[in-house]
């Protein structure tokens, strides 16, 4: 499985970005973007579980907008108001086929990874 971000850059603080997420392979239940800030663990964006429902780190919560587009195998994240402590490597991750998981799907759930993409929002 290929899993392959797109997307990112620098922005000012304030500014939009959008990010994308393309999977090779099978139909996939649970995905979501997670980030890694300088000198911090791994932490969820947003999640989107086998039922379809989003959770959204309070961290993002109101600025942030998950959405996917399951034909395709494609997920993508928006993001406004963005602030410096929004830079970050973002990665996306999918669950292995047929998993099912539902709320806040938790990081070990996730079997496939991107190699993630940077974010970095400055003046």
């Amino acid at each position: 499985v290929q899993v392959e971000e797109s997307g990112g850059g620098s922005v000012q603080p304030g500014g939009s970005l959008k990010i994308s997420c393309a999977a090779s392979g099978d139909t996939y239940t649970c995905m979501g973007w997670f980030r890694q800030r300088p000198g911090k663990d791994r932490e969820r964006v947003g999640t989107i579980d086998s039922s379809g429902s989003i959770v959204y780190a309070d961290s993002v919560r109101g600025r942030a907008s998950i959405s996917a587009d399951n034909a395709k195998n494609m997920l993508f994240l928006e993001m406004n108001d963005l602030k410096s402590e929004d830079t970050a490597t973002y990665y996306c991750g999918y669950c292995a086929p047929r998993y099912r998981a539902y709320g806040s799907v938790p990081r070990a759930a996730f079997t496939y990874w991107g190699q993630g993409i940077r974010v970095t929002v400055s003046s």
